[in-house]
């Protein structure tokens, strides 16, 4: 066999070889993803505060709201297997109600906000709010209700001094909070049907607090707060009390709300 042969025999052989490692260090582009691109696909579960409630004694606990009051569900994520380094995208609609959504890109340990405002041809039915929660081509979806009263918002005044109560003590007692006198608040009132306790809401940039009040003569005249850090908790972290607003009672700390009220 001549040199030249020889030659053209072993290139062709190296060729080959060279072609079959360069296939197995580099698959195609159709084959599997590498570099952690199959976390777009992890499995996941979202938890939405709160539930719609179950039946007690055969009967269900409803919540109500009333037309332009804003009801907030908190929604977090649940990763089935080893924690996704990509976030969870929320939405939600609820026909018959606008919907906003707070922080809509979470991790798991943050928390969303999944605002519904029901409009005024609302009133009388039950606002369904399906709130999704997707990430590549996985998703998963919870389903939760609450009713639509008639009524107006006629606590705000009185909740807002409430709030200022409170925040002039949080300033001098608690200035680990970051809540000043220039706090901006935005209010809302919950539980809108309640008698002899009233409920409201406030949220700030950081904070939520949910002002409460008994509507009773001295020295049952009580009020309360509690304060949920937003974006990361899902109940309150703070809870004061005045004993007697007519006495003009110190707040003191009480024991903190297990969950948030709605």
């Amino acid at each position: 066999m001549s040199n030249k042969k020889l030659a053209a025999i072993l290139g062709g052989c190296i060729a080959v070889i060279t072609a079959i490692v360069i296939i197995t260090a580099f698959p195609p582009a159709s084959g599997e993803p590498d570099n952690g691109a199959g976390d777009e696909n992890t499995a996941f579960y979202i938890n939405v505060i709160p539930e719609t409630p179950e039946q007690v004694n055969g009967d269900y606990v409803i919540k109500y709201a009333i037309a332009g009051q804003r009801f907030v569900f908190l929604v977090t994520i649940t990763d089935e297997g080893e924690e996704s380094e990509l976030p969870v995208t929320i939405s939600a609609i609820a026909p018959g109600a606008d919907v906003i959504i707070y922080y809509e890109d979470i991790f798991g340990g943050e928390v969303a906000e999944v605002v519904v405002i029901p409009t005024q041809a609302s009133n009388g039915t039950i606002i369904e709010v399906t709130i999704t929660g997707t990430r590549g081509s996985v998703s998963d979806e919870k389903v939760v209700s609450f009713e639509v009263a008639e009524g107006e918002d006629d606590r705000h005044e009185y909740a807002t001094e409430l709030l200022d109560r409170f925040v002039a003590w949080l300033v001098t007692n608690h200035p680990e909070l970051g809540i000043t006198e220039d706090t901006e608040w935005d209010g809302t009132t919950v539980s809108p049907i309640w008698l002899v306790v009233s409920h409201y809401l406030f949220f700030s940039e950081e904070w939520e607090a949910h002002i409460e009040w008994h509507i009773m003569v001295p020295p049952y005249d009580w009020a309360k707060i509690d304060l949920r850090h937003r974006f990361d908790e899902l109940a309150p972290s703070y809870a004061f009390e005045i004993s007697s607003l007519d006495a003009n009672s110190e707040p003191i700390p009480i024991e903190v709300p297990e969950s948030v009220w709605r």
